[in-house]
């Protein structure tokens, strides 16, 4: 299938879909290859960054989405107000569970020091971090990942656009 047809198809599914879409799911509905739907969303991606939505990927789901720089118009046209600030606790703990992801709440509490229950209740009632899944060791402990609405709530397209720890610490030091 023409790469251009494809990425024309691969929009508008997502377009009208309520939420992420599994790639292997577009492939399944387009008949294409995983190699083909790659592709097109690497052209989507790369064509969607100078529009007012974007293309977020996390793991092997994909959404559009509107670009942050459009967000106080969308939230005036919607009527919505941004939501009230992270605490300091909060924020921690995202930057923990975004930069070590699949994290148990054990290995959280190990970086930060102190109880992250509250955080991670927070975080998980924002819809910024999810349970991913279980740890395979006793106890099976809960695994937390970052979400889409992670991704949205910061403008980012997908976790790979995250500033390298190695530039936050050179922050840090300058700042």
């Amino acid at each position: 299938m023409d790469t251009v047809l494809l990425q024309g198809l691969v929009e508008s599914l997502l377009f009208v879909s309520d939420g992420p879409v599994e790639t292997a799911k577009l492939v399944r509905i387009l008949e294409v290859s995983q190699e083909e739907l790659d592709q097109a969303l690497a052209a989507l991606s790369a064509d969607s960054s100078r529009r007012g939505v974007r293309l977020q990927r996390l793991g092997s789901s994909a959404q559009l989405v509107t670009s942050p720089e459009a967000s106080p118009y969308v939230e005036k046209l919607l009527g919505t107000q941004a939501g009230s600030k992270l605490s300091t606790a909060a924020l921690e703990t995202l930057a923990i569970v975004a930069y070590r992801q699949p994290i148990t709440r054990a290995g959280i509490e190990a970086i930060r020091g102190v109880n992250a229950d509250r955080a991670i209740n927070t975080l998980q009632n924002r819809g910024l971090i999810e349970e991913s899944g279980r740890l395979e060791a006793a106890g099976r402990p809960i695994l937390y990942s970052t979400t889409f609405e992670f991704l949205q709530h910061f403008g980012l397209r997908d976790l790979a656009e995250l500033p390298a720890l190695e530039e936050l610490s050179q922050l840090e030091e300058t700042g």
